[in-house]
């Protein structure tokens, strides 16, 4: 026995559901073409990988006073580059000493080394806010034949802030783990990225105050390597004034330009590698000269 066919009122009311369903159904994120650019951002709403065609970073031989951890991670991006085993890397310490400035400076020198036949390496960041969707990012790399640097700028947490651990499952403890070909570089200021009075507070309402502390204190464990940047001296301050001087050609001496390299950074209460390049932007713009664009 053949059924009745529906009329045309309840065809349309039909047509009208289907249509309310599609809209309100969450779009399909697009499978990010990762041959387009070496630097990507991720959006996570809709979630996309944007493409950067110029990143904005410091050349290598400008990064002065961080020879020690400039070295560590390069080191541990290059074997990460050639499919070897590598470490989260967290950069922690002072304000202005290079710490994002020397993941993209990494970033580019890496890459500069590969041979033709290698797969290039992809840096793609992801803002301190999205981070409870980096499981999501972390699928769209994964069937990917390319390796990636994850990057977060500023990374660190408040109280009442869950979204770390989303990050420690996905850095170490998650079901599926971190993917073998992406890695995690993360910069703050502070070295276990909670503040103190959050881990205090833990302490003091926890039925167990040591394991409560632990807890949170772990989220730095998942990095294996720590690097710390600590506050320039005046040599290493007046060194990278001078190189960036240099690098740009600024037709000024050292007679002129150090006596008021000194007096910037005093009036800013700060010696680091933003206030030398703070200084420089200051000093070419009063002699008229366009400073050059990363990687010229």
């Amino acid at each position: 026995m053949t059924p009745d066919a529906p009329s045309d009122a309840t065809l349309a009311v039909l047509v009208r559901i289907a249509d309310a369903l599609e809209r309100i159904a969450p779009a399909r994120s697009a499978t990010p073409d990762f041959e387009r650019a070496d630097a990507f951002v991720w959006h996570a709403d809709p979630a996309r990988c944007e493409p950067v065609p110029r990143v904005n970073r410091v050349e290598m031989d400008l990064l002065h006073g961080i020879d020690r951890v400039r070295d560590q991670l390069v080191e541990n991006t290059s074997r990460f580059a050639r499919g070897l085993p590598a470490n989260n890397a967290l950069l922690w310490g002072a304000r202005g000493m290079g710490k994002s400035s020397l993941v993209k400076a990494a970033h580019a020198h890496v890459n500069a080394g590969l041979s033709a036949q290698e797969s290039r390496l992809k840096l793609v960041e992801i803002h301190r806010e999205d981070i409870e969707t980096l499981p999501a990012l972390m699928a769209q790399m994964r069937p990917s034949r390319h390796r990636f640097i994850v990057f977060c700028d500023d990374l660190s947490f408040d109280a009442d802030d869950t979204s770390y651990k989303s990050l420690k499952a996905v850095l170490e403890g998650g079901i599926e783990g971190r993917p073998d070909n992406v890695i995690f570089y993360a910069t703050s200021n502070r070295r276990h990225l909670l503040p103190r009075d959050m881990m205090e507070n833990e302490r003091s309402t926890a039925i167990n105050p040591g394991e409560a502390v632990e807890e949170k204190v772990s989220l730095s464990d998942r990095f294996g390597l720590w690097l710390g940047f600590h506050k320039c001296s005046q040599d290493e301050y007046l060194a990278m004034v001078e190189a960036y001087v240099a690098h740009h050609g600024l037709p000024v001496t050292e007679e002129t330009w150090r006596p008021q390299a000194l007096e910037w950074a005093t009036t800013r209460g700060a010696r680091s590698g933003r206030t030398a390049w703070q200084y420089v932007q200051d000093l070419a713009g009063r002699l008229g000269v366009a400073l050059k664009a990363p990687g010229a």
